[in-house]
Order: structure tokens, then sequence, then C-alpha cells
């Protein structure tokens, strides 16, 4: 049996009517079950929820739950993220696929640096004048890559899209066509990419969907031509919704006023400090500092009733704890509709992009926002055809995989998605 995942990144509900009108993807459809109404988990941050993706359980458990780790006062730019699978405290699919004596292939999925799959282009970007070409060696799969890169990096231009993906998709139907895994995650960014930029509702955004069916299109002949369609699922899922943003809004600069955030000796201290993840932002405390943390909570709460600072609410452990969050953390906020969270310390507190003429939207937001829910399609043989689904929970996905490759994953928050099944 053969599983073709692909990560289709912010490929959200407000996508459906024209994604499922084109081609590629309606063959999909004809042939599997889908869903508009997939649920994240929180925060919705990709790093976080490929992580659920591959282990069946929430962020509370398997530990990504930033796509970066807590880096205070580090320009986002020169930020590490969580690139290593000995990040991950929990076993992943492809960790299961490789001891039941299958193949497993990644192309740029998070979160997989240096981890079991036999056939890795792990996604790592270099920071602080590293070698991209280098980095990606020494923690993917050398060979390969190298492979990879002689047969299709003239068509790559850096990360610039729709160059990136152009090229993760004929890597991925070169790995099916010479490698036939049993297990290929494929992540593809471009639509991500063009909601960042652009806004939810923009021609480049359209552009996008309609690109990535030609994507699709190219993986689906690849099977074809690779023989193996007569037992290969195609899996396309979406990881998070978007939202569009007028006002950032940098927080932290209330903790400086407060003295939570200071400078001694040319050096930034902290006390407390808010680490964004999008649409909310974690409150992080010195460890102990039980002073820190109450003069922290009064600032937000104070922040909470001016209607400037755009804070739709603050979450508390016992909130935090039903929605899986990280357990070191105490505290979280949420964004209103229409703003997001930014770390950095420069004035002013409040960004307007509409009045410097920007267009942007983001995510991160708590997963049952309007809306925001993601996309699911399952297609192939043992799928049943052209048949809609309800809602559905990302931490369903790994043991799904499990279940259609014989392989038992159904040790987590998951559970199998039986109803797709013919």
């Amino acid at each position: 049996m053969h599983v073709i995942v692909i990560s289709y990144d912010a490929f959200s509900e407000g996508n459906w009517e024209l994604a499922q009108s084109l081609p590629n993807l309606e063959k999909l459809l004809q042939n599997g079950a889908y869903s508009t109404k997939l649920k994240s988990v929180y925060p919705t941050l990709t790093y976080t929820v490929h992580t659920t993706m591959v282990t069946g359980v929430y962020p509370d458990k398997h530990g990504i739950f930033h796509n970066n780790p807590f880096q205070p006062f580090i320009p986002e730019k020169d930020q590490e993220w969580f690139w290593f699978r000995d990040a991950i405290k929990v076993p992943t699919i492809y960790d299961a696929v490789k001891e039941h004596n299958l193949t497993a292939a990644g192309l740029l999925w998070p979160v997989s640096g240096k981890s079991s799959l036999k056939y890795n282009m792990p996604e790592v970007h270099a920071v602080r004048g590293e070698n991209q070409a280098v980095k990606v060696l020494k923690n993917g799969s050398p060979l390969f890559c190298i492979g990879m890169e002689l047969r299709h990096g003239r068509c790559r231009q850096g990360v610039e899209q729709p160059y990136l993906d152009d090229f993760t998709t004929r890597c991925a139907v070169d790995t099916i066509r010479r490698k036939t895994p049993n297990l290929l995650l494929v992540h593809l960014i471009e639509l991500d990419d063009a909601k960042h930029r652009y806004g939810t509702d923009s021609k480049e955004v359209r552009e996008a969907i309609i690109r990535m069916d030609g994507r699709l299109g190219g993986i689906r002949r690849a099977v074809e031509e690779a023989g193996i369609q007569d037992n290969t699922v195609m899996m396309v899922i979406g990881d998070h919704g978007q939202l569009d943003v007028r006002y950032k809004v940098r927080l932290n600069r209330l903790l400086l006023e407060q003295g939570l955030i200071s400078e001694e000796g040319g050096k930034m201290r902290w006390r407390a400090y808010l680490q964004s993840a999008g649409g909310g932002a974690y409150l992080h405390i010195k460890e102990g500092d039980q002073e820190a943390e109450a003069l922290a909570l009064a600032v937000l709460e104070k922040a909470l009733k001016a209607e400037q600072y755009g804070i739709e609410k603050i979450l508390l452990r016992n909130e935090l704890e039903d929605l899986h969050v990280e357990p070191s953390i105490t505290t979280m906020v949420e964004a209103k509709r229409g703003y997001c969270f930014d770390d950095r310390l420069e004035a002013p507190v409040l960004l307007d992009l509409e009045a410097m003429n920007k267009k942007y939207a983001t995510h991160g937001y708590l997963p049952d926002r309007e809306g925001y829910r993601c996309n699911f399609i399952a297609s192939g043989p043992g799928i049943k055809k052209n048949h809609p689904l309800g809602p559905l929970e990302m931490v369903d996905i790994a043991p799904t995989l499990g279940a259609m490759l014989g392989v038992d994953f159904t040790h987590g928050d998951g559970r199998v998605l039986r109803e797709i099944f013919s």
C-alpha cells in the first residue's frame, strides 16, 4: 500500500468553492471522501499542527508548542525553528512505518530534520550566515537530496514562490517514480505565503489555488506512471486557516513600560515576555518570579479593557488544559478578529497596516474561529467515492494513516476515520 500526504498549507474552508471546481481536485473528490470542517490545534501554527498530523497527539504531549523555541529579543529572521525530529517527545507515524519494514519519504516536512525518514529533504532554513545547501544535507538524506538538486534545482529560486512549490512537486513526482515509498509526506507552501502577503481574498490567492491544482495533477500522473494507482491513496490536508489583519499589536511595549522588560549594561533583560503566535501569544515568566507574573497579568487585564490593544480574551491554565496547550504555559492572550500580535519592542504599540497601505493575513488563532476550519480529502482505492464527511480532528490523521498502511498507531489522542473506508 502507498499513501501520499500532501499538506496544502493554509487550505481552509473559504478556498473550497474555487478548489473543488478545478479539474484535478475534482477528480480526487469523485474517488474520495472529504470535509471542509477539519479542526486544527492551538495555536494554529504550521509546525505545531504538522507535528500533530504525524503523531496523533495534541501539543501538550508532543512538545512542539510553536514554530520557534522561545528566543526573546532575537529578530524573527534570525531565530532557530523546531527543525529537528528529536524535539518531538512521542513516536511519529513515519517511525512506526520504518519499524514495520516499510519506507517513508518526506519533502520539506516540518520538524523532520535528522529523522527516521528513509528519503528525507527536511524543511530547514539557513540563519545567521549558515549555508542552506549544507544545512539540508546535514539534516536530511544526503544522496537523495543531491540527486533532487541536480535534477530539479534549476527550477527553484531560493524560497520564492511559485518556484519553491514547483520544485517540491517535481521532487515528489521523482520520488514516486524512482522510490515508490509506502508513505510520502509533502509540504506545499505557496497558498500560505500568498495569504500572508496579499490577504485571504486576493488575486494572488486565487492564482496560487489554480497552480496548486496543476501540482496535484502532476502527482496523480506520477502515481499512474509508476503503476501503483490501484494501491495508492492521496490525502490532501489543510493545516490552518488565515484571517485578515488590519492592526499589529506589540504588547511587549506595555511590559517594557512597566519595567518587566529592561535594558541593563547594553543587554536586554526580561521578567515577563510575550512570545507572539500571530493570533495568540504566550506569556513567559522567569521561573519563580511570582511578582512579575502578577504585574504582567495586571498589565494584560488593563489592556483587555482598552479596545485598541486588540485582546479578545486572556486564557488561563484551566482553559489552556482544555486546549491541550504546552503544560509550562500558564497564560495566553487571543487576538480579536482584525488584530494580531508582534514580539517586537519598537514603538508604536499599535501599527495600522491599512494606513500603511499594506495587506496582511495570519494564523495562530483559536481553531474554532468562524470560517477557520481546514479542508481534508482522502482519495483512492478502498475510500468511499464522492463522500462528504462531517467535522474531523487533526489528531485523527496519524491513526488513519496507520490503518491505511497496516500499522497500528492508535495509542494517541485521535481515532481512525473508519467512516472514509468503503
